[in-house]
């Protein structure tokens, strides 16, 4: 095999709007301080989604997608041994502005992730700064611990939150992310957790993993949360759809002096009652990716009694990949999409089997 051949690897390239495809690309080579990964498992995420249809605004084609990933430490890290199961915080940041100088990096000035801003994790390989790779916990699987990056946006709303064990929350919307706050409050130790979700696979599945639901089209969220919780209200709500007539409830189902909580990232400005927020005194906060904590915190989480596999719809070979992005966008009955990059054997092993 000639040496050009073996630089090369097998990537999801996107050009431009709904033009997606897999060829060969550049074997990255990492830099000083960066280090390279060998791909098990990529998810298809709503990021992933809006660059596909060209609705991204920084995402510019030809481009690698993809930053929920597991795989295996090939290179370049200067603690974790060759081999190591791993997934990397996607986030880059610049180290410089205000909020990189308080400890508060995830909403650096510049933030640029890898798979939007830089090549991402479609491929055979990706590289990363050391400092955002985490080492995988014994005994998690490379296909769950391509969940880890999701269930830690799900974390980091969760604790930004304030949220008290024994509280009640509402989730609206049980798409994955929706899917792993609910998960995250669970977990971490709601008293009630409510989902409402228009699509009914997903809301089926909510129920299957022990959730109470909400059927909008068996009538209105907020009357059906109110009559739930005598009147009151969820103590927590949080936005996991991202959708105008969302916004428009978030008031209403939160209850006095309660806290709403925005996770899902808006297209346009939505409409939202601040009168009624002023006079129950309702917190709003908004919440974006997560820290290195939650990111440690979500893998932590995957060792605990719950059904994550059931979350994991559909594993699809890299080949198949736009059939994995046209389920998702045509509201199939899915929820996380992963693409299987790796080989069987290497896809297969734990933690505990790679140490």
């Amino acid at each position: 095999m000639s040496v050009s051949l073996l630089n090369k690897m097998s990537s999801v390239v996107y050009h431009d709007a709904r033009q997606i495809q897999v060829e060969q690309t550049e074997r990255p080579t990492p830099p000083e301080g960066w280090a390279l990964v060998k791909v098990s498992y990529a998810g298809i995420c709503g990021t992933d989604l809006n660059i596909y249809v060209g609705a991204h605004p920084r995402a510019k084609g030809p481009l690698v997608i993809g930053h929920e990933l597991s795989g295996t430490l090939i290179e370049g890290h200067p603690e974790l041994a060759a081999g190591t199961p791993v997934t990397i915080r996607p986030l880059l940041f610049c180290g410089e502005c205000v909020p990189c100088q308080t400890g508060m990096s995830h909403v650096c000035k510049d933030l640029k992730l890898v798979g939007i801003d830089r090549d991402g994790a479609m491929a055979e390989y990706v590289i990363a700064p050391v400092e955002t790779i985490h080492a995988l916990p014994e005994g998690v699987s490379l296909k769950l611990g391509a969940l880890i990056e999701p269930l830690a946006v799900g974390v980091h709303a969760v604790r930004q939150a304030g949220f008290t064990p024994g509280d009640t929350a509402l989730v609206i919307g049980a798409g994955p992310i929706g899917m792993c706050v609910a998960v995250s409050l669970k977990l971490l130790g709601a008293g009630r957790v409510i989902v409402a979700e228009t699509n009914r696979f997903r809301l089926e599945m909510a129920a299957e993993l022990g959730f109470e639901t909400i059927d909008p089209e068996a009538g209105g969220i907020a009357e059906q949360l109110l009559a739930k919780t005598a009147g009151n209200g969820s103590d927590f709500t949080f936005d996991c759809a991202g959708h105008p007539s969302v916004s428009e409830i978030l008031t209403q189902v939160t209850k006095v002096r309660g806290t709403a909580v925005v996770v899902a990232a808006y297209k346009k400005p939505a409409p939202i009652d601040l009168l009624q927020a002023m006079f129950k005194e309702i917190t709003l906060k908004g919440v974006r990716v997560y820290t290195p904590k939650d990111f440690e915190i979500a893998a932590q989480l995957l060792g605990k009694p719950f059904d994550f596999d059931k979350l994991i719809t559909h594993v699809l070979p890299m080949e198949a990949v736009q059939k994995g992005f046209d389920l998702l966008l045509s509201g199939g009955d899915a929820v996380k999409v992963l693409i299987q990059v790796g080989t069987e054997e290497t896809s297969n092993l734990t933690g505990a089997d790679r140490r």
